[in-house]
């Protein structure tokens, strides 16, 4: 009985009574009306395909884009195209779910209509720390591109006003311990002798506690949580401004930058084989993730069940073909060994001559992040209100604010629960921690298709379009690992060498993954075959799956950790105050012990 009610599902009645779902007549076609549960509707299909590109063209186009195309090359382009295929097959399923509920919560409530309780707490656990891990990377970034602005026009900022507690605490120390060994400061890094002047330099607070943060990055997360707070309607109006600024700026620079391309640049288009252009998966798609993020929005759409699908697949397309043609002008303009940077933008432009443009890239930069930091800060209390609707997280966390209709109190944490990291913490914060979480959520949604509607026969308003997989699947994959084994045979010999324990465990524990894949691969295609799932749903469970080995065993531990909080936090409350509990509030067992005299 335990078991059963660990993966206890809302049936899709209840998920859509409160808040009740969607409809022609419903009062969310008024502009600004609100709905039941507290959230005004606000959102149509052009503001939610503004949100997914804010979500996307962020960080990613800036800055990430570089280290990928150094590692790949040009054919990095394609990558781009392979991530945004996998992406689509989770969008197509996100799409359907959105349109089947109608609710917020994103993949939380997916997986809670479709695998149940136990399930849709991890995912609702992954989610929490995508959008926060995302966002404190996204808010130091933030901070050095304005500081560097700032230098620019001949502002200057304290510098221990400008970095964070921890980078230099701990650049301070190596810089001592070498010192106290007698070595030459010429071992330290720049980065680490920077720590040490500013530590130094830094007002005492108590003994050797120094005044040493990174100020702006707290102030842009506390300035956009408080736009966040405000209200949907004033959040949407400044994301769609954002994007039109950085939409101008990424087209001028696709259209500038395509009279200074050297095709001979784009030879070698792989320099370093297939495993080179996978090397950046994990940078590609950390630049993709957040286009979910607009399914949290779902109360506050006019008409989510028409518009959620479509803005989905429209900002998917459009930031698809930048990203693509980004790199091709990139690649084409200098040569990828040069790319390595952290602003391969401004970087090219400031490499033929054109400083201005490397300027403008820059301060674009700074209103991309702007974006990103925004619809993050959007998504994650509305998980965390949906969670505690379900009594899954304190009564709290659901509270809606009377005027502004926001989550006000889940909103507020957010600001902390990003704004207090980002203030103290340093850069080295794994970028696979925040994709693993969203892969894992990708998975799941493609997953929770096959459970609720395996053959196509739903009757929501979108649907994947259902491919019988019987025969593809398993054809399908043995044509692919018929490529693999003919163009990308180095790399398999690795593998199996690793596999056999010819480097002992050490080596073994990092294909564990990949093991595992290849095992799960096998087991869907014998379900395709006997069960004809749907292709589309089963070809976008098995590519995340994919993704999610290329990330590496720490992350996996990482992300282990995280899971066993949640799980800890899940046992310990919210399996108890859970609606779905058959008295809430009250521990298994307990109403049967006899009461104190």
């Amino acid at each position: 009985m335990a078991s059963k009610s660990l993966f206890r599902r809302k049936d899709l009645a209840t998920i859509l009574h409160n808040p009740p779902a969607d409809a022609a007549a419903h009062p969310g076609d008024v502009e600004g009306a609100v709905s039941e549960g507290g959230l005004a509707r606000h959102l149509t299909v052009r503001d939610l395909t503004s949100l997914g590109i804010a979500a996307v063209i962020g960080a990613g186009i800036f800055s990430t884009i570089g280290n990928a195309s150094h590692d790949g090359g040009p054919a990095v382009s394609l990558l781009f195209v392979f991530t945004a295929i996998a992406c689509a097959f989770s969008a197509l399923c996100y799409a359907q779910f959105a349109a089947t509920i109608p609710v917020s919560g994103s993949a939380y409530t997916y997986a809670y209509a479709s695998f149940g309780e136990l399930v849709a707490w991890i995912i609702g656990w992954a989610l929490i720390m995508e959008y926060a891990v995302g966002n404190i990377v996204v808010a130091i970034s933030w901070s050095d591109y304005f500081t560097g602005l700032l230098e620019g026009m001949g502002v200057h900022l304290p510098a221990y006003l400008t970095m964070g507690t921890q980078s230099a605490y701990e650049g301070f120390h190596a810089v001592l311990d070498l010192m106290q060994a007698g070595k030459p400061l010429s071992e330290a890094t720049p980065a680490q002798l920077e720590a040490y002047k500013v530590w130094n330099a830094a007002p005492a607070l108590l003994g050797d506690v120094k005044l040493v943060c990174d100020l702006p990055a707290f102030l842009i997360t506390a300035l956009v949580t408080a736009l966040v707070y405000i209200g949907i309607k004033e959040s949407k109006t400044a994301s769609n401004l954002l994007v039109l600024l950085k939409m101008t700026v990424v087209l001028v620079v696709i259209v500038v930058g395509a009279f200074y391309v050297k095709t001979a640049n784009w030879s070698p288009f792989a320099p370093n084989g297939v495993g080179g252009v996978l090397k950046g998966v994990s940078a590609v798609f950390f630049a993709y993730i957040g286009f979910d993020a607009i399914s949290t929005t779902a109360e506050e759409c006019k008409n989510p069940q028409r518009d959620l699908p479509r803005a989905m697949i429209y900002s998917l397309i459009i930031c698809t073909v930048l990203y693509v043609v980004i790199t091709l002008v990139l690649t084409g303009m200098v040569s990828y060994k040069e790319l390595g940077v952290g602003d391969p933008l401004a970087f090219v432009f400031e490499k033929v001559g054109l400083d201005w443009l490397a300027g403008v890239v820059a301060v674009s930069a700074i209103f991309a992040m702007t974006s990103v930091l925004l619809v993050f800060q959007i998504g994650q209390p509305r998980i965390w209100l949906t969670m505690s609707r379900d009594g899954l997280l304190p009564k709290v966390f659901s509270k809606v604010h009377p005027r502004f209709h926001t989550p006000s109190f889940a909103t507020i944490v957010t600001g902390l629960f990003v704004g207090v990291p980002a203030l103290l913490l340093n850069m080295d914060l794994v970028i696979d921690l925040t994709s693993i979480g969203t892969l894992f959520a990708f998975a799941l949604v493609c997953g929770g298709i096959l459970v609720i509607d395996p053959h196509g026969t739903s009757e929501a308003r979108f649907k994947v379009p259902y491919l019988n997989g019987r025969f593809l699947v398993p054809l399908i994959l043995a044509v692919i690992g018929g490529l693999v084994l003919v163009y990308n045979r180095d790399n398999v010999n690795e593998f199996l060498r690793l596999v056999s324990f010819q480097e002992g465990y050490e080596g073994f524990r990092h294909q564990i993954p990949m093991l595992v894949f290849l095992l799960f691969c096998v087991g869907m295609s014998v379900v395709s075959f006997t069960k004809n799932l749907s292709l589309l749903p089963v070809l976008g469970l098995l590519t995340n799956l994919y993704l999610m080995t290329q990330l590496g065993i720490s992350n996996w531990l990482l992300f282990g950790g995280w899971l066993v909080i949640g799980l800890s936090i899940y046992f310990s409350y919210g399996y108890v105050h859970s609606k779905l509990s058959p008295t809430p509030g009250v521990r298994p067992g307990q109403h049967l012990r006899r009461p104190r005299r």
